[in-house]
């Protein structure tokens, strides 16, 4: 798994825990649900650190919260 993957994973992860759909979670963070969208887009390789500390934001968690979790243990080399 990549780390776009495993973010994308986490933020479905804490979604479903929290019984919130793309759209909720983009009116919590103050972005707009196409930015959700393409974040989950498989075929969308790049997502910004600002747009995951937003989505955090909307969550009411840290980035340390965020990245505390086995889906980021282990991740593939991104170095090519």
């Amino acid at each position: 798994m990549c780390v776009k993957d495993a973010v994308a994973a986490r933020f479905r992860e804490l979604c479903d825990e929290r019984e919130l759909r793309p759209n909720a979670l983009a009116a919590q963070a103050g972005v707009t649900p196409s930015t959700v969208y393409s974040m989950l887009d498989e075929r969308r390789r790049d997502i910004s650190i600002v747009t995951i500390k937003k989505l955090c934001d909307g969550l009411e968690i840290t980035l340390g919260e965020f990245f505390s979790s086995p889906v980021f243990d282990g991740l593939e080399q991104e170095i090519e």
